[in-house]
């Protein structure tokens, strides 16, 4: 479903992926692992149709994903609402006046019905149990409560994949459990996980397989998950441990 091939991206001369080569397949679940600032983030930006190479090539399903090809409405459109994407920092996902009207907003951009649109709305939230928060406003939730609003907004559109950047950041241990059965759950349902990470404790028996990136921003080893992160002495020497 997925294929990078021998993408690099840098920010103002300044490299943040060096001549990356991965494939997914439709319903694998792969944790990207890293040091901070090893190009994990920007992978997902990528990923997502934000970013787009400087050199290499990008196909999402076959079709290759690129700034003229995401200015084509029709052709966006469809692709955000089959790869779902979870901001590291929710703060930047969410902007509406009110939680209800956060998640029904991808929904009424596609063109759905109100009805329709209120009952996604109504079985995201009973899903994330967020049911409570449907007239708050976003920016005065919790750090937990946020994050779950921002999944919602993503799991709305039932999107074929989905990718989460560092999704536990600031979260406390319940929200954190709360995420990993989520994640469970969603395995279950075949969806495509992408999540980035290096806070393992919560996600040991969710993730199938592993791409380690190193400091200089090239993937180093795609391996078991289990097998990466019980190497005690590899995850030291790349500093993620």
């Amino acid at each position: 479903m997925i294929e990078i091939r021998n993408v690099t991206f840098s920010y103002s001369g300044v490299k943040a992926l060096n001549d990356i080569s991965i494939s997914i397949d439709a319903g694998e679940a792969v944790a990207f692992i890293g040091p901070n600032g090893s190009g994990k983030s920007t992978l997902m930006k990528l990923l997502n149709g934000i970013i787009f190479p400087d050199s290499g090539t990008y196909r999402f399903d076959g079709d290759e994903i690129t700034e003229r090809s995401m200015r084509d409405p029709g052709f966006s459109k469809l692709f955000h609402k089959r790869m779902g994407f979870v901001f590291q920092n929710p703060d930047v996902q969410l902007f509406c006046p009110s939680v209800y009207d956060e998640i029904a907003f991808g929904p009424r951009q596609m063109g759905l019905s109100e009805k329709e649109t209120a009952a996604r709305v109504s079985d995201v939230m009973g899903l994330l149990g967020v049911e409570s928060l449907a007239d708050r406003p976003p920016y005065h939730l919790s750090g937990g409560e946020k994050r779950k609003v921002a999944i919602a907004c993503s799991l709305v559109l039932n999107p074929e994949v989905l990718a989460l950047d560092e999704p536990m950041n600031g979260l406390d241990p319940k929200s954190k459990r709360f995420l990993r059965e989520l994640l469970i759950n969603l395995r279950g349902s075949n969806k495509t996980l992408l999540y980035s990470t290096h806070d393992f404790e919560y996600i040991e028996g969710v993730f199938e397989r592993a791409v380690v990136f190193s400091s200089d921003h090239a993937v180093i080893r795609d391996d078991c998950f289990e097998r990466v992160i019980n190497d005690r002495d590899f995850l030291y020497r790349q500093n993620i441990i």
